[in-house]
């Protein structure tokens, strides 16, 4: 895994697949990792740690997830 600590597009890339991939996302192809830029990386790490520590995500809260997701992407 690559050291997370700097704020490449690599990384914003990691991240938001492996936060598709574990809220399961439904809409995950129209979510692409590209869409995100490394001038949010505080934001996306943040929300990366908070998906990587849960295991188990209620409907509400995958909602706010994506919805945030949504918010950080490029307009």
């Amino acid at each position: 895994m690559a050291n997370l600590n700097e704020p490449t597009q690599e990384n914003v890339e990691y991240m938001i697949e492996a936060i598709k991939s574990k809220l399961k996302m439904a809409t995950a192809a129209a979510m692409q990792a590209s869409h995100f830029n490394v001038k949010q990386y505080d934001d996306i790490k943040d929300l990366y740690d908070v998906v990587a520590d849960k295991n188990n995500f209620s409907i509400s809260e995958i909602e706010a997830l994506v919805s945030e997701l949504g918010r950080l992407r490029n307009k």
